[in-house]
């Protein structure tokens, strides 16, 4: 290799043994622990394998064909993991859901099997002709259904109106660099530009350095899907009972009133502004006397006024009514609806209609 092709390499290289290196530390040591987390572990674990094989391919193209099949493997989670860390992320999920883990799994396993099965050793047509298209097909349709997920955000971007928050900001960031690492491997891939296939090993880096304060810090941060705890600033301090009990009463007139709920991007600062308290006294009331999150707060309201809706038999759909009472998917009204009711809305319709 010349000066030039060296440097290259260096970077790219030390990309994806950084992304390694990070990918371990969320999924082994990182503390504590949150489903987003691990699916972020993943996610860079899956993008480091597919990296790794484009870098190695790229400057050694003699390169054993069982590599190039692990590589191309990893790439086969890289959607699924971009996918269930943002609604992780988005959702403030706590406990990774079963269906998850089984969906997860059973694309892993396919996967193995086929490499075992069909490995690219003896099979280089088939997986170059068949099985390569599957993969990057199932990476773009994860990929459309993560945007899809993220329109309201994207929006705020060109809304001069609307502020990211900064749980959104990150999470956003990854998808967009995802979207590069994407789009320049379906370039290759579609149009043999062999200049641009190490274009994604190089932006990964880039991405990776960009974001390593998010995936190492252990500071106090507002990036709480990636599971960093609040201190107990309130520890021993709880609000007393008859003032807690006003607030309360306050809080839900507020909120009952202006339908505070529908807003699917209500943040605690904005219903503490809407009741006349402090940010710090609103999460104090609701941890400590509550013993509720602020959305899972939130969230009982939208579900109570569904199940209102629902039972009005109005004739609207579901999923509308998910949108009405403020939730931003039709997944999240689903979990949820199913969390606080312990069924799913149409059980709950038809239930009602038995009666």
């Amino acid at each position: 290799m010349n000066p030039g092709q060296q440097i290259l390499f260096f970077f790219s290289a030390l990309g994806a043994f950084n992304g390694l290196i990070i990918s371990c530390y969320l999924l082994i040591f990182k503390k504590p622990k949150a489903p987003a987390s691990y699916f972020l572990g993943l996610l860079l674990l899956a993008l480091t394998m597919r990296i790794t094989k484009a870098v190695f391919n790229y400057f050694y193209p003699e390169l054993p064909r069982i590599y190039l099949q692990i590589g191309l493997s990893g790439c086969f989670l890289i959607g699924p993991s971009l996918y269930y860390f943002t609604r992780a992320a988005l959702e403030d999920t706590v406990k990774t859901p079963v269906r998850w883990k089984y969906i997860y799994c059973a694309w892993l396993a396919g996967i193995t099997i086929l490499g075992i099965l069909i490995p690219y050793q003896s099979h280089p047509w088939d997986w170059n002709h068949y099985i390569v298209h599957i993969i990057y097909a199932q990476w773009v349709a994860y990929f459309v259904l993560t945007g899809w997920m993220l329109r309201k955000r994207i929006a705020k971007l060109f809304d001069k109106t609307e502020n990211l928050s900064p749980t959104e900001k990150p999470i956003l960031s990854i998808f967009f660099g995802n979207a590069v690492i994407l789009i320049a491997y379906l370039i290759v891939f579609f149009w043999s530009f062999s200049s641009v296939y190490i274009t994604g090993a190089i932006f990964f880096s880039l991405l990776l350095y960009l974001n390593i304060p998010l995936f190492l810090s252990r500071k106090k941060s507002n990036t709480t899907f990636l599971g960093y705890a609040e201190p107990e600033r309130y520890a021993k301090k709880k609000i007393a009972e008859d003032h807690a009990s006003s607030l309360t009463d306050k809080i839900h007139k507020v909120i009952t009133e202006q339908e505070l709920y529908k807003n699917p991007d209500l943040k605690l600062n904005d219903l503490a502004k809407a009741v006349n308290i402090s940010g710090h006294q609103l999460s104090q009331l609701l941890n400590d006397n509550l013993g509720k999150s602020f959305n899972v707060y939130i969230n009982e309201y939208r579900v109570t006024r569904a199940c209102e809706l629902i039972a009005s038999n109005n004739g609207i759909k579901l999923e509308e009514i998910g949108y009405e009472v403020g939730f931003n998917a039709k997944s999240t009204f689903f979990t949820a609806f199913k969390k606080y009711r312990g069924t799913t809305p149409s059980l709950f319709r038809e239930g009602l209609s038995t009666i």
